[in-house]
């Protein structure tokens, strides 16, 4: 997952990390690259989280929905899953529907591998 800033992404991954249904069936952790020589940047930019059996995509969708509502500027947020991007840019009821559908589906497709 990708956020706008270093400190958004520390939020979140603090806000999932608290949350029982996700912390139950997956593991978040925030990941980096260095910058590159002469750029300026910082060591975190994505927030890894590895599922287990007991994962939901609802439970997860819903506590992001929850952080982004604590959120006085609600960006962008990616979610990255092989070569497939899903955006959440509000937190309308379809959309919320669709990128649980999509993740269920793409996990039920990993499972079936």
């Amino acid at each position: 997952m990708r956020v706008e800033s270093a400190g958004e992404l520390r939020s979140l991954q603090g806000w999932l990390r608290s949350d029982p249904e996700v912390r139950r069936s997956a593991t978040v952790e925030v990941r980096g690259t260095a910058p590159r020589p002469g750029e300026m940047g910082t060591a975190m930019d994505v927030l890894q989280l590895v599922t287990g059996n007991g994962w939901s995509a609802a439970s997860f969708v819903l506590a992001l929905v929850a952080w982004r509502q604590t959120r006085p500027q609600r960006g962008r947020l990616e979610i990255h899953r092989g070569d497939t991007v899903y955006v959440l840019t509000g937190h309308s009821d379809e959309e919320v529907e669709r990128l649980i559908r999509a993740l269920d589906t793409d996990h039920d497709e990993d499972a079936s591998q």
